[in-house]
């Protein structure tokens, strides 16, 4: 018998969200229904009302999630119901080239469910990041069910889903920041304010916080930030080697997604240095640099797959550590809303005035 809950869908490209009834189907072998509990209202979601990562509308929106496992599918033995989980978007396959080589935070083959949530007249609903979590019960694999500390808020936990989590993991996994380390985050918003904090907890020294925005910079100075370079008043580059005795950070950090921004950070590591890029940018975006600079500079260009992370890895530590007072995730919360608050959301999200607004059902 399947579930008929609320959901928030994008029902065409640029259209405001509206709350419809979707029917969520009793999860099948290998799936699993979860009541959501909190669900953070990321950029991506606004990418997938816009149109910028698809046209397969309508969408559910919704993705960085917790909540409670209420039924599971035959075979499942991963989570049982009543398990506390954050919903991943990259659940791994166990069997692709990445997987059997030991690398599965590169999972080529990652899976969602298979039956589709509908809408009450049978149209098919296309889930965000293969999610779909605005809504009070959602269908996923159940490999997307990371089972995580139960003692810690949804609405801190489900932030580990997405934004906090790839940018924690740029700094971190992919950039590899170490003790002692220098580093430079261009773009303080949710995710560059997430590799600050990552950058911090492993360990960094230097940790320097480039933004156009005063506001963003004070948080950047919030989580962590020994300095702060606003990129519209100063050179940013120039601003880093001073603060760098004159060299250039050892890891700079891409979390905006533009040609120039990223020009910016590769110009404004060390020899030897990593960028590494993390901002999404649009299909139509290039980049150009001088062939010879990225001979002569060395060290290693990378981009950042949602923080690299292995979800059964890294969530249940990320937890733990934020128990132990040590990962301020509270601080990415700047307010709690209803589902109905959704378009306001986004549009306080465009204007800068929120890190993450977290819908709490």
């Amino acid at each position: 018998m399947p579930y008929e809950v609320r959901g928030v869908i994008a029902r065409g490209k640029g259209e405001p969200v509206t709350i419809e009834q979707v029917l969520v189907p009793d999860p099948g072998p290998g799936e699993a229904v979860v009541t959501v509990q909190a669900c953070g209202v990321c950029h991506t979601d606004l990418h997938y009302r816009e149109g910028g990562i698809g046209e397969d509308f309508p969408y559910l929106l919704g993705h960085e999630a917790a909540g409670v496992v209420e039924a599971v599918g035959p075979d499942v033995t991963e989570v049982a119901p009543g398990d506390f989980v954050i919903l991943n978007w990259r659940a791994v396959c166990g069997r692709c080239r990445a997987c059997r080589r030991g690398r599965p935070w590169y999972c080529f083959a990652t899976h969602n469910a298979s039956q589709s949530m509908t809408l009450t007249d049978g149209t098919r609903l296309s889930p965000a990041l293969g999610i779909g979590a605005f809504l009070d019960k959602t269908l996923v694999a159940a490999g997307q069910c990371t089972k995580v500390d139960p003692e810690a808020p949804a609405t801190v936990a489900g932030l580990l889903g997405c934004g906090v989590m790839a940018g924690l993991g740029a700094a971190v996994n992919t950039g590899g920041v170490t003790r002692g380390d220098s580093v430079a985050v261009f773009g303080c918003g949710g995710v560059g304010d997430a590799a600050i904090a990552g950058a911090v907890l492993a360990g960094a020294t230097t940790v320097i916080g480039v933004d156009v925005d005063d506001r963003k910079l004070e948080w950047a100075r919030e989580f962590g930030a020994t300095h702060t370079v606003n990129s519209r008043e100063q050179d940013p580059v120039e601003a880093i080697r001073a603060v760098t005795g004159g060299f250039g950070v050892d890891v700079a950090i891409e979390a905006v997604g533009l040609p120039a921004v990223y020009e910016q950070a590769f110009n404004a590591r060390d020899l030897a240095g990593t960028v590494v890029l993390v901002g999404v940018p649009r299909p139509d975006m290039r980049l150009d640099l001088p062939m010879l600079d990225v001979f002569g500079r060395g060290g290693a260009l990378k981009s950042s797959w949602y923080g690299d992370c292995l979800p059964e890895r890294d969530f249940p530590t990320l937890i733990s550590l934020y128990r132990q007072g040590r990962l301020p995730l509270d601080k990415f919360v700047s307010e709690t809303i209803g589902l109905e608050d959704v378009e306001a959301a986004f549009a306080r999200m465009e204007r800068g005035e929120v890190l993450r607004s977290v819908v709490v059902l």
